[in-house]
């Protein structure tokens, strides 16, 4: 009979999801897990089976995570636009108050890895639809409500704010202050 595990793999994905999301694919080496797991290099590759797997587990707590937080916040009361401002404004803060300036990882990953891991791909592009179909749904909630124009193509704009997510997730590695950020989502909403 083998030893029994001395760690919580559900703990150790989200420590990992911290390394990968801090430094990249690429950047994150076996020793950084290895430390940042507190496991030897045994029961890394015998729970997980390589440093590739791991980091698709981590991506997938990610996105799971990140999707579900996001329609949440979409689904509160109020008025759509109201919402949709304060929903972006929220991702904005987010990211700019995070001293790592890490961004979304599901964006650094489409920028790192893009084609060159199909699987990886794969997994944001399920993350930007689940984004797409919330953001979607809002916009015919507010179509609904007589928010939005009700002949505006409720799909194209869901795909809209969902890009906007991703350029300002982007941007807000660099920015030094929330200022284009608010510009960026100020002219977004008032153009619904």
């Amino acid at each position: 009979m083998g030893r029994p595990k001395k760690f919580d793999p559900d703990v150790a994905v989200d420590r990992a999801m911290d390394v990968f999301w801090r430094k990249g694919y690429g950047g994150t080496t076996p020793q950084d897990l290895v430390d940042a797991l507190g496991i030897g290099k045994g029961s890394l590759y015998n729970t997980f089976g390589s440093k590739h797997a791991l980091f698709e587990a981590a991506l997938k707590r990610y996105r799971d995570s990140q999707a579900t937080a996001l329609v949440e916040m979409l689904e509160r009361p109020g008025p759509v636009k109201e919402r949709l401002r304060n929903v972006l404004r929220l991702l904005c803060e987010m990211d700019l108050s995070d001293p790592d300036q890490r961004g979304c990882m599901a964006v650094n990953t489409a920028a790192e890895l893009g084609r060159a891991d199909e699987s990886a791909a794969e997994l944001v592009r399920r993350m930007l639809d689940r984004s797409e179909d919330a953001f979607r749904a809002l916009v015919e909630e507010g179509q609904r409500a007589g928010e939005i124009d009700a002949g505006r193509d409720a799909r194209a704009i869901g795909s809209l704010l969902a890009n906007t997510v991703v350029g300002m997730r982007l941007l807000a590695r660099v920015a030094d202050g929330p200022d284009r950020l608010y510009r960026v989502i100020d002219g977004v909403v008032d153009s619904l």
